[in-house]
């Protein structure tokens, strides 16, 4: 372990909270409107499971990326949205969304060629 903990570069660190495929598409779908209900966020989200979902989402409230706000009513109601962290790290990944624009059409023809 080095003084940063377990992490040997920052790069490791943000990878580590950001993590496979589904965290960065959540965050940037809230990151577009002041909060979203589960169904929305769901939506928003294309071809995430239900349970995938609430797996990432729960994990993304307990790293701080996103709040998680629930209204005491009938029928219960559940918004989700970012935290400044999590905005901080949204920052932090539009420069790769946009070398990914940049460079769709390359990296789908990789995809198609393995």
């Amino acid at each position: 372990m080095t003084a940063h903990g377990p992490y040997s570069c920052g790069l490791d660190a943000a990878l580590d909270i950001v993590g496979g495929k589904w965290k960065s598409l959540i965050l940037w779908a809230l990151a577009e409107t002041p909060a979203l209900r589960f169904g929305e966020l769901r939506r928003e989200v294309a071809g995430i499971t239900e349970k995938m979902l609430i797996q990432q989402l729960r994990q993304m409230e307990a790293d701080g990326l996103i709040h998680r706000e629930v209204y005491r009513e009938v029928p219960p109601r559940v918004e989700y949205s970012v935290t400044d962290f999590g905005r901080s790290l949204n920052e932090a990944l539009t420069p790769l969304g946009d070398w990914g624009e940049r460079h769709m059409q390359r990296i789908a023809g990789r995809e198609a060629r393995l």
